[in-house]
């Protein structure tokens, strides 16, 4: 008996030594092949991220658009990227518009969130420009921002004629379901203070949302069934998908008890990189969009970008104007996305009729988005890609040749913060998407795996003591 005990401790102590033993080498795996991680005691925390070039996978021409994989990149790195951080921080495009309290037309809302992370704090009146309150036409300094009680991280806070513009109007976009002239329902949210990021919002809730979006309303692909515009609105909504996830991956809550954020590489390549579709369909939806402003150009240079603040005013005038006439831009990419190729034949009234009612359809999708935060983000990049379709086909060709353009001051808004948005997603898949990828090759233990490793050790460490 004596004996059987003994043998049965040294058993024990074998396990545990083991158990030990592999927790050590996990961690010492992950110092070799991750760079600058420090371990405590149930955390493993990433100080800081290398972000080296990778080889590019991806390459050729950008399918249905007009430039390769290898310029864009180029291009976002060396242009677009730096111009647009600067230009969604200036006071006009840092505040949006947005009607956040909304019925589901379609179900009753029974999202929840998780996180605090879901809620929005609106601007004070007192805060976003003077010039905001009137339709159509005092100083905002510059780093003015606001909402700002309680945790930030947790709260809301082809060309047209020459004389383009002719002031902001308050019409609808055809392409979306928001009446934005309603302006008693709306307020002013400030994005700089608001990041897209992971909020906790998830489950069924958030599966439905994106099952109606594709199920009812964006036609599968590939089906060879499906003529070239039926195709290109699936595309442009999965890549928006893409970028949706990527900026969760980007910024995502590591661990909750001691509120750490930081990349989550298995998301980035679980949602994304491991389907190359989603990939290509998010550079087709970044050249798409950055063809609908560089469409708009004479308008967008002459544009009112009025706060009340000359000085910030001049600058968002002059980066506008940098980015529209960048000569890297035009001689590498002059035409990003050829949009005259479309809607040809007796059925293409028809054809832009229904895709038009299905956008606005996945439009109104965004009211029943339970996760508030997630609900300003959905409805900001969803009328940037409206006003995106509005500049392509709403005033394009013969059919429309005696129409001026006409933009209301949120969309322009919207239109700027989402090609942002597409731009920081391209950035961070170039950057990242080899480090992913190799995580998800077992060459690599990522942090959060690493992680989960030793937590599930040391409880059955707990459980043999």
């Amino acid at each position: 008996m004596v004996e059987s005990a003994k043998k049965s401790k040294k058993m024990k102590w074998r396990w545990v030594i083991g158990a030990f033993t592999t927790v050590l080498l996990a961690i010492a795996l992950a110092s070799r092949s991750t760079p600058k991680i420090s371990f405590r005691f149930g955390h493993v925390i990433s100080k800081s991220s290398c972000h080296c070039p990778q080889e590019h996978r991806y390459s050729g021409i950008v399918e249905d658009c007009c430039c390769d994989y290898e310029t864009v990149d180029h291009l976002n790195e060396e242009v677009l990227h730096p111009l647009l951080q600067e230009l969604v921080k200036t006071p006009f495009f840092r505040y949006f518009k947005v009607k956040l309290w909304c019925n589901c037309p379609f179900w009753p809302d029974d999202g929840m969130c998780r996180l605090r992370d879901c809620s929005v704090c609106e601007c004070p009146e007192s805060e976003f420009p003077e010039s905001f309150k009137k339709p159509y036409h005092h100083g905002l300094p510059s780093d003015d921002l606001k909402c700002q009680e309680g945790k930030p991280e947790a709260t809301v806070d082809r060309t047209l004629d020459s004389k383009a513009f002719r002031g902001w109007t308050e019409t609808d976009n055809p392409w979306t379901y928001d009446d934005e002239t309603d302006n008693s329902e709306m307020t002013y949210v400030n994005l700089q203070l608001n990041p897209e990021r992971y909020t906790g919002y998830t489950g069924p809730s958030a599966r439905r949302i994106w099952d109606a979006v594709y199920s009812e309303n964006c036609p599968k692909y590939p089906a060879e069934e499906l003529c070239q515009e039926e195709k290109i609105l699936y595309k442009l909504i999965s890549g928006l998908h893409s970028s949706i996830s990527i900026h969760i991956a980007s910024d995502y809550l590591l661990d909750e008890a001691t509120n750490l954020w930081g990349h989550n590489l298995d998301l980035l390549y679980d949602r994304v990189l491991r389907y190359p579709n989603r990939v290509q369909n998010l550079y087709f939806t970044f050249l798409f969009v950055l063809r609908a402003v560089t469409k708009a150009t004479d308008y967008l240079e002459q544009a009112e970008y009025d706060t009340g603040n000359p000085i910030e005013d001049l600058k968002t005038q002059s980066l506008m104007r940098q980015l529209l006439h960048n000569p890297k831009l035009q001689a590498a990419c002059p035409l990003p996305f050829d949009e005259a190729r479309l809607w040809k034949g007796q059925r293409g009234p028809e054809l832009k009729q229904k895709i038009q009612a299905q956008f606005k359809n996945i439009s109104a999708l965004m009211d029943c988005v339970g996760c508030e935060k997630c609900r300003l983000w959905g409805k900001l990049q969803v009328l940037g890609l409206g006003t995106a379709l509005k500049i392509l086909f709403s005033v394009n060709g013969e059919e429309h040749v005696h129409q001026p353009l006409e933009l209301q001051r949120n969309e322009v808004i919207a239109l700027m913060n989402l090609l942002n948005r597409l731009s920081e997603s391209l950035k961070f898949v170039h950057e990242m998407g080899a480090a992913a990828e190799k995580l998800n090759e077992g060459t690599v233990i990522s942090p959060t795996r690493l992680n989960s490793l030793i937590q599930r050790t040391w409880a059955q460490l707990l459980r043999h003591r």
